[in-house]
């Protein structure tokens, strides 16, 4: 049985209700609560509910941290990378779903992470997986019937070693992993077209962030591409640069109003050592280690705020709630509010802020216990907030 509606087995069907019945408490914070979308949880953990519960969980706080419901109204990406991150949607495959075009060879990895932070990547990888997913809505309810995957062309014409760049590598590698937790079974195929020889290589360095259920979902082409290409898309919904009849309005046969083709990054666009920045502390944390500082809040809704930079490599950052008052807790002893991450701030500052909606002992985490071999030197500045100083007063003379 292929676990989709209409087509399950009766421990299936049993799972989908003990599902449905579990998740009842955040029903209403999915983006979707039909038994289409159920479903895909539960395939993704091969029809486990603990594990699919404890994955969707995990997911409703993500959409809640990274403002995911809000993101394609009120999250506009750095103008570096709305210029020079190449790829976009163009058209669909035989079946309705989105054709989603990666389009690698043009992409200067070192001049994008020079130029704009990490968490701007994966804020625009979200916007991008919010559009697609909206996308197939709009297509369910065109097509009347279920539309929930989409097909990925990935072109790896110009894919060389500047592509496999540490730091781009490693950061792909979270967006990949970010897709894969929070947009299961949301890839149909990938389809690689213009694989040079070096592409086995690059794909070992990123296959493990794929689950094995994506893995076999990728389809290395060869040199008969473009016939393979029109198998899956009609050919007047694919490009006439990739083998079809579409094109722009103004005849480009690489639909660029479409699919963005990027480039290399103009220095004027790199951020350090153009911003400077005044941090008020600096430090060295030592290999395997990690500092902590606390902040307590009295008021509800405080801003904690900061901006951080690192010196030779990134860093660990993220934000605990002490659960006792009064004596020193263990990282897992601590309710974890903000997500410890790997930030590149070797290359770029980081800046953010957290709402502390409940009063509390607050404590900022710079995390170096996975580097056994290196310190790192930080520099820093944090500060808290009142909420009559954040509040937005509009109107107000």
């Amino acid at each position: 049985m292929s676990g989709r509606v209409g087509d399950l087995s009766p421990k299936q069907a049993e799972a989908l209700d003990e599902f449905r019945e579990r998740i009842r408490d955040v029903h209403e914070k999915l983006p979707s609560q039909n038994d289409h979308y159920l479903l895909r949880w539960l395939r993704a953990r091969s029809f486990s509910v603990n594990k699919a519960e404890a994955m969707l969980r995990k997911h409703v706080e993500f959409r809640k941290h990274m403002k995911v419901d809000s993101i394609l109204e009120d999250w506009i990406p750095p103008e570096v990378i709305e210029r020079y991150v190449s790829g976009g949607m163009c058209g669909y495959d035989r079946e309705g779903s989105p054709v989603w075009y990666d389009v690698i060879g043009p992409l200067d990895p070192k001049g994008l992470l020079m130029s704009a932070s990490k968490q701007d990547f994966l804020r625009t990888k979200i916007r991008d997986s919010e559009f697609l997913r909206r996308e197939c809505l709009r297509q369910s309810e065109k097509l009347e019937k279920t539309v929930e995957s989409i097909t990925l062309i990935y072109d790896c014409e110009g894919l060389g070693m500047k592509h496999m760049y540490k730091p781009a590598v490693e950061a792909y590698g979270e967006i990949l992993t970010m897709f894969e937790d929070n947009y299961p079974e949301g890839l149909k195929r990938v389809l690689v077209i213009k694989a040079p020889k070096i592409f086995p290589i690059a794909y070992n360095l990123i296959k493990h962030f794929l689950c094995e259920e994506t893995r076999r979902k990728v389809i290395v082409v060869g040199s008969n591409w473009k016939d393979v290409l029109q198998k899956y898309v009609a050919p007047d919904q694919l490009p006439v640069a990739y083998g079809g009849l579409l094109v722009d309005p103004d005849g480009d046969p690489y639909c660029k109003s479409k699919i963005k083709y990027g480039g290399v990054v103009p220095k004027s666009y790199y951020i350090r050592g153009s911003v400077k920045v005044q941090y008020d502390n600096f430090v060295t944390i030592s290999r395997g280690s990690d500092l902590q500082l606390e902040y307590e809040i009295l008021i509800p809704n405080c801003l904690l705020r900061w901006q951080f930079a690192s010196d030779g490599a990134d860093i660990g950052f993220g934000i605990y709630m002490k659960t006792k008052a009064g004596v020193k807790q263990k990282v897992g002893d601590m309710q974890e509010v903000f997500p410890t991450t790997r930030y590149n701030a070797h290359l770029v500052p980081e800046d953010g802020s957290y709402t502390c909606e409940e009063p509390g002992i607050y404590v900022i985490r710079f995390d170096n216990t996975y580097s056994m071999l290196q310190s790192k030197k930080i520099s820093f500045s944090v500060d808290v907030v009142l909420p009559e100083t954040h509040t937005n007063s509009e109107g107000q003379a």
